[in-house]
């Protein structure tokens, strides 16, 4: 017969054995490692990758102590469409990536308030902290379905072309421009182009077999997409604000983020939110100075419009602005509180 006393002894040996189970159980949770494939549509060597996705992977590992690596894919090489990089993320196809929300018109049309001709500065570090306080008051729930890590805009927006830079709005007139959104491609078609949208991995093609002559773009991805190579000049407007913007969100599957340790967890939202927003559209400014070099040194034009013609131009951007209110309006969202609070937020960023 089993004495009290083996009993006793076979019963705490079992209950230290589970525990210690237990302990091992917890400490290999607590030193999970976890590897998040992010995606994006653009050269590895472009700005945005270069001066905000590595270096926010490299610190994500680092803050993490290794326990979270962030592969970067570039030129959607885990698959699918530049213009389906929101579904990718949202369905677990991929872990995270880069989104341009604007690539399926209609979707998330608050967003589009941010990218109004003559809305955000030439600065996109400044554009992109207006865009984070943007976002948390009106987009928060149309992306309710995935992590929003940052919300960013690019730097100044440039006409691209081949041939001559333009000098006055009649010279926009009968040319064939790719424009990235909605309100990009409205614009041309008030100043007399004939807009064709595309996402930019097309643009070079679509420049070298004559389907566009031209198109408005960032400085910074100049180089990657040969524009030096494939275009003659390249013409910004005068004055402090953007011809056109571009609105991103850099993200990732909500399922993969609540699968997180909450100290995991921790270490996305310490490189989450305003501060990665200004980081991302810093990236931009870094990269346009970049760009504009290597266009300059190519022998290509930079020419800059008169106040004159800009001021034309912003005329024509004010219907474009008008016209979108009246868009919303109908779609029943308050389109002016938009244009509005969007204003304001570029003020207020501005001002810190």
């Amino acid at each position: 017969m089993t004495s009290f006393r083996t009993f006793t002894l076979k019963s705490t040996f079992s209950t230290l054995t589970a525990a210690a189970a237990l302990a091992v159980a917890a400490s290999t949770a607590a030193a999970q490692e976890v590897t998040l494939r992010f995606q994006h549509f653009v050269s590895p060597l472009s700005a945005n990758p270069t001066y905000f996705m590595a270096p926010w992977a490299e610190k994500i590992e680092k803050d993490s102590g290794g326990r979270i690596k962030v592969e970067l894919y570039p030129a959607m090489q885990l698959g699918g469409k530049a213009t389906s990089q929101y579904d990718l993320i949202r369905d677990g196809a991929i872990d995270g990536g880069w989104v341009i929300p604007g690539y399926q018109p209609g979707r998330f049309p608050e967003a589009e308030a941010m990218e109004l001709p003559f809305m955000v500065t030439k600065s996109g570090e400044e554009a992109s902290n207006a865009a984070w306080v943007y976002t948390q008051k009106y987009l928060m729930d149309d992306f309710a379905d995935v992590k929003v890590i940052a919300a960013h805009m690019h730097g100044r927006g440039i006409v691209h072309k081949k041939g001559g830079p333009i000098a006055t709005v009649a010279d926009f007139k009968g040319l064939k421009l790719r424009g990235p959104s909605r309100t990009a491609t409205r614009l041309l078609d008030k100043l007399g182009a004939t807009p064709i949208g595309m996402p930019v991995p097309a643009f070079p093609e679509a420049l070298s077999k004559g389907v566009v002559d031209g198109g408005v773009i960032t400085w910074e991805m100049s180089p990657s997409l040969k524009l030096d190579e494939l275009t003659d000049s390249h013409t910004d407007v005068a004055g402090e604000k953007s011809l056109y913007n571009l609105y991103f969100i850099w993200a990732m599957n909500k399922n993969v983020y609540d699968g997180l340790p909450d100290d995991l967890k921790a270490v996305i939202d310490a490189n989450s939110g305003f501060h990665a927003s200004g980081w991302a559209g810093h990236a931009h400014d870094t990269g346009d100075v970049v760009g504009r070099e290597k266009m300059a040194a190519s022998g290509n034009a930079l020419a800059e419009l008169s106040e004159e013609e800009t001021a034309k131009i912003r005329t024509l951007g004010d219907e474009v602005i008008a016209e979108w209110i009246a868009d919303m309006t109908a779609k029943g969202l308050d389109g002016e509180a938009m244009v509005r609070d969007a204003r304001a937020a570029v003020s207020v960023t501005r001002a810190q």
